[in-house]
């Protein structure tokens, strides 16, 4: 059911030694702010002997991956599968203990009861309408990030379990993440001064295109690549850093302007496979997010750039600003004024603009424990409490929102102002 690597003493060995990275990176007055969910997310020890009981819809890749992190927390255990395609529920089933229920109607799932909570890991579209059906039968809600497909649901499902009094927690499992937390906090420090700009970025070299089985059709399989399913890149892939940008910038954007293309992968795709967009802030602080699938080079990353230095998370780096050298012209004028004669490097290094910095730079740490798993642990410790854990709706309900809103200045080719509507938090 688990990875032999992360079970038994070594496993115990690695997570206390992530959890207590955790907690090195979060102590403080002012990081109980910034990320006031983190200390109650590894409130799970030991071992519960009755541990909050999950129902997962949805058993494809993320699905089945979720089920394994599941698995390894303290504090929640799968009991029910659900999936309308039955090779991704068989699958599933080999994942889960013998007397897992499984489903082909959701529906039918949350009728059975037996659940404290479910986990949704279906295509975007789905998200909201089995979140209320969920809610309604009284059950917390785990829901992949983004939220749901359009705005107006995104603050419906807020509403619904604001109304339900119910735990709703979207997975952006970045926010805890030793790594990032460290980043966070040392940025929060003003180890690298005042910042004023954000550059991420989401880069891979492929069609995103899966094959169709012949028992399946394309829109079931490909759900990322169809605008009634998905806004494709900035959904799947730019929410993520959409919220660490927010994070960081302790700020929620003013407008967005960008511009969106079917620029490589001409296959009858739907959304586009190159996005560019800039998120403006107050005080003229920016996102500059790029993401397209026909060059991998750059990757997956994020660039916290102040005044005295950059953090990249992604990486677990933290570069110092190096001083400026004098320009040539300059040390010129200086000798002729003292009389001083040197060679002058006509067309040399000095005469060319600045170069990126290669320096290492210093470690923010690193590990390969999965925090996937300890946002379930959250979880886990929010239904029993019977309240979310604290700011993390609020975090991802903004960066999907963000996200959907960049759309619509990519489509509507114009910068789009941040609602003023939306659901309180």
């Amino acid at each position: 059911m688990t990875d032999s690597k992360m079970t038994g003493p070594d496993f115990d060995l690695s997570r206390r030694s992530f959890i207590d990275r955790l907690l090195m990176a979060t102590a403080g007055a002012g990081m109980a702010a910034a990320a006031p969910w983190a200390s109650a997310a590894v409130a799970a020890e030991p071992k519960r002997a009755n541990p909050v009981r999950l129902g997962v819809i949805g058993t494809g890749d993320r699905g089945r991956a979720l089920i394994q992190n599941i698995a390894k927390t303290r504090n929640c255990a799968v009991v029910a599968i659900c999936d309308t395609y039955a090779p991704h529920l068989e699958k599933a089933r080999a994942l889960v203990g013998t007397g897992t229920r499984a489903f082909a109607d959701y529906r039918a799932m949350l009728d059975a009861g037996g659940l404290d909570a479910v986990v949704i890991a279906t295509p975007l579209d789905r998200h909201a309408r089995h979140c209320f059906d969920a809610l309604d039968a009284g059950l917390h809600v785990w829901c992949e990030k983004a939220m749901a497909r359009t705005i107006a649901d995104c603050g419906a499902m807020v509403t619904r379990s604001q109304t339900a009094r119910k735990v709703l927690q979207i997975g952006h499992q970045r926010m805890f993440h030793p790594t990032y937390l460290n980043a966070l906090k040392r940025a929060r420090a003003g180890e690298i001064g005042t910042l004023t700009q954000i550059r991420a970025s989401w880069h891979r070299n492929n069609s995103w295109r899966r094959p169709v089985p012949a028992d399946a059709n394309d829109r079931q399989i490909n759900w990322r690549l169809y605008r009634d399913s998905s806004a494709g890149l900035m959904t799947e892939l730019a929410t993520h850093q959409i919220q660490v940008g927010n994070w960081f910038l302790d700020a929620l954007p003013t407008r967005v302007m960008g511009s969106g293309s079917i620029c490589f992968w001409k296959d009858g795709r739907e959304v586009y496979d190159h996005v560019a967009l800039i998120y403006e802030y107050a005080g003229g602080r920016k996102l500059v997010y790029t993401s397209l699938l026909n060059n991998a080079r750059y990757g997956c990353e994020e660039q916290i750039q102040g005044s005295r230095g950059t953090i990249e998370p992604e990486l677990g780096r933290l570069y110092q600003e190096v001083p400026p050298k004098v320009l040539a012209l300059q040390r010129m004028q200086k000798d002729v004024a003292r009389g001083h004669k040197r060679t002058v490097p006509i067309g040399g290094a000095t005469w060319f603009p600045e170069l990126p910095i290669t320096t290492p730079g210093e470690s923010l740490g690193w590990g390969e424990y999965d925090e996937t798993m300890l946002q379930f642990e959250g979880f886990g410790e929010a239904v029993r409490a019977g309240r979310p854990l604290p700011g993390l709706l609020a975090q991802a309900y903004h960066a999907s929102v963000a996200s959907l809103l960049g759309e619509q200045a990519m489509d509507r080719g114009e910068a789009m102002t941040w609602p003023t509507n939306l659901v309180a938090l």
